[in-house]
């Protein structure tokens, strides 16, 4: 191999996305209701890479606004809020956005999600770029995690229409 092609071949290399660092596992999204006009999608996003990337934003068609969320406590009521720096992917990690805690909202939903469904998302990282993913609607999963008890849950959606406000008892499916 001549000098040339072993530097072209060694800059091409190190050139590659790192988006092959980062793996999305058991994505899957849901509604709380046929009615509903927010959503969420919840996943493992595995980093295999040797440097830290954040989860920095997602887009999708299926919904006016698509934001990364938690829940935080507020007195007895779990507020759910936009998380705007994102979600730190720390390398040789995964990050889990499951209910109850980090996921991606989608706020007024363009159409009705029914189990069996698919919805195209496209992850934007810090670092690895831009991830599009196919995820899977299923009204059927039912893993909620955190610690909320019998507490209420409170979504502030910004201007969707009424107040913006949803509260509903996290007894519900969310």
């Amino acid at each position: 191999m001549t000098r040339f092609a072993f530097v072209a071949a060694a800059a091409a290399l190190f050139a590659l996305p790192a988006a092959a660092d980062i793996t999305i596992n058991d994505a899957y999204a849901r509604v709380a209701s046929p009615m509903a006009q927010s959503g969420a999608a919840f996943m493992g996003i595995q980093n295999s890479g040797a440097e830290d990337d954040r989860l920095v934003a997602a887009r999708s068609d299926v919904a006016q606004r698509v934001e990364l969320h938690t829940h935080i406590a507020d007195g007895d009521v779990m507020r759910m809020v936009e998380v705007e720096e994102g979600f730190e992917v720390p390398a040789g990690d995964t990050h889990m956005l499951e209910r109850g805690g980090h996921h991606v909202m989608f706020m007024g939903l363009n159409r009705k999600l029914a189990h069996g469904d698919e919805v195209a998302v496209t992850l934007v990282f810090e670092n690895a770029g831009e991830m599009d993913v196919v995820i899977p609607v299923d009204l059927e999963r039912n893993d909620v995690t955190g610690e909320m008890g019998g507490m209420k849950m409170e979504h502030d959606h910004g201007n969707m229409g009424g107040d913006g406000d949803m509260k509903m008892d996290h007894g519900h499916k969310h």
